[in-house]
């Protein structure tokens, strides 16, 4: 008897779905002979993103018999869109075929329950398994082998090479690729930012635009060095102390360090690898972290926005111990006392002095936790994990849709609400938010009705707020007393 024969065959792909990254639909009865893995994911959710190495390391080892194909069900209502999805698979690097299952059709043949979900079809095109969460690739490697040498000795492996088309780049070719954050620093008129999907950090004059340097080779990587020899992966958020500035490397899950006087960059905590415990202590060269996302600086410490694992942690500059600061390591809008609060893939971080405040993407709120350890988290402003949408208001009546960002700056939260394509203010004393810019649908358009797409990332200087339009690969800056929006030219060197 085979071990690998499912009980029921795997459901077919509705008609008229759109497809991306292949010149054509797809159907489970053209696969036959292939090992199918099907990826149910959404772009917004950070454990869908930790899988994806997984699937690149299995796609190489099996290139001829094994077929992933990428179920984008969506969580968001932008997130229905294809070319959102389009631009995710750009911005993610995503090799194989996606389907955009916008109504969920897939999601309820295969019997999801969650994100993400990997459903695992032999060669008989029947489902022999399906497993959720990350860390998946030796659990699905054995699984695989085993089945092939099962089919292949049945003869019933199908080596046939497929060939798919993967997505074109998006418009002109830019000197950014999906730039995800944004430091502005008035004192010495310089503009730092994450050009993420180039892998290094871009300095600019603050005024016009004009790149002054490069830190990083502009590949990934995990090497430290000087400016020229550094690598990074998928750079994020940073912070600035005197001439060091921070950055959060988040495809290395690593906080790395760049002297600006020296002109050199060393890793300061991370070991390069995924954590897999939510609350380890110690020296940060030792300790593994969890996509570090964004960071704030104060008082000798750098607190850290961990997407990956729901928390904010801290790290004293001076004996280089890392530890956690608040959440207990599950997604989720809980408030409270920060060893017992939980917050849900915090990805942007700003202090005022007195509190950190946190964009807190995945329950589409702005959260407040406080500097003292012995403080409280609390929700300023939005909803829970699957409230969301778009409306100004106050407190728990406000709704966001996945923010990735926000900046403190002359007693306002300026936040980055990505998926609405929009800037939003948000007092932090009272709740009270409002749309500052941004027409509230996708584009590139300045002037008076602005529009953006997927803004990720911003940072005020004096009266101009600099954003991070990642999208559309750009940097906006918003005059904030018109409210009129610009876009930089950037000058390469």
């Amino acid at each position: 008897m085979s071990v690998f024969a499912g009980e029921v065959k795997a459901p077919e792909f509705p008609p008229d779905l759109d497809w991306l990254n292949t010149h054509r639909p797809l159907r489970m009865s053209d696969l036959r002979g292939k090992v199918v893995l099907l990826d149910v994911y959404t772009s917004c959710c950070v454990h869908c993103m930790h899988v994806l190495p997984d699937l690149r390391r299995l796609e190489a080892k099996y290139p001829k018999e094994l077929v992933v194909i990428g179920v984008h069900s969506p969580k968001y209502h932008a997130e229905r869109e294809t070319e959102t999805i389009r631009r995710a698979i750009l911005r993610y690097e995503i090799p194989h075929p996606v389907v955009n299952d916008r109504s969920l059709l897939v999601w309820r043949a295969y019997e999801v329950r969650g994100w993400p979900t990997l459903v695992l079809v032999n060669p008989e095109g029947e489902i022999v398994g399906r497993m959720s969460g990350e860390d998946v690739f030796e659990v699905l490697d054995e699984a695989i082998l085993q089945m092939l040498n099962e089919f292949d000795a049945r003869r019933m492996v199908n080596r046939a090479p497929l060939e798919f088309r993967p997505e074109p780049a998006s418009g002109e070719p830019s000197f950014l690729s999906f730039p995800g954050k944004v430091l502005a620093d008035e004192s010495s008129g310089r503009l730092f930012i994450s050009d993420t999907n180039h892998h290094r950090i871009v300095i600019a004059s603050l005024g016009g635009g004009e790149v002054t340097g490069l830190i990083g080779r502009g590949s990934a990587g995990f090497v430290d060095g000087n400016f020229e020899m550094a690598q990074f992966n998928h750079p994020q958020g940073m912070a600035l102390d005197g001439k060091m500035l921070y950055v959060a490397d988040a495809g290395n899950h690593a906080v790395r360090r760049a002297d600006l006087s020296r002109r050199t960059v060393t890793t300061i905590a991370g070991t390069g690898r995924q954590a897999r415990q939510p609350n380890q202590a110690g020296p940060g060269e030792r300790i593994a972290l969890n996509s570090p996302w964004d960071l704030a600086v104060h008082q000798g410490v750098l607190y850290i926005a961990m997407a990956g694992s729901h928390q904010v942690w801290r790290m004293d500059l001076r004996t280089g111990r890392v530890q956690p600061h608040a959440g207990v390591g599950r997604e989720a809008r809980v408030d409270g006392p920060l060893p017992d609060a939980a917050l849900a893939q915090p990805s942007g971080l700003t202090t005022d002095g007195r509190r950190l405040y946190v964009a807190d993407s995945e329950s589409s709120a702005i959260r407040s936790v406080d500097l003292d350890e012995e403080g409280v988290a609390e929700t300023i402003a939005g909803g829970d994990l699957f409230e969301f949408g778009d409306r100004d208001g106050r407190g728990r009546e406000v709704r966001l849709q996945h923010p990735l960002d926000l900046t403190y700056h002359r007693g306002f939260l300026y936040v980055a609400d990505t998926y609405n394509h929009k800037i939003k203010r948000v007092s932090p004393e009272d709740g009270v938010a409002e749309t500052l810019v941004g027409a509230g649908e996708a584009g590139l358009r300045d002037g008076e009705s602005a529009q953006f797409h997927e803004p990720s990332g911003l940072c005020a200087a004096g009266d101009t707020l600099y954003i991070a339009d990642t999208n559309n690969h750009a940097i906006r800056v918003v005059d904030l007393r018109t409210r009129r929006v610009t876009t930089v030219q950037i000058t390469a060197l």
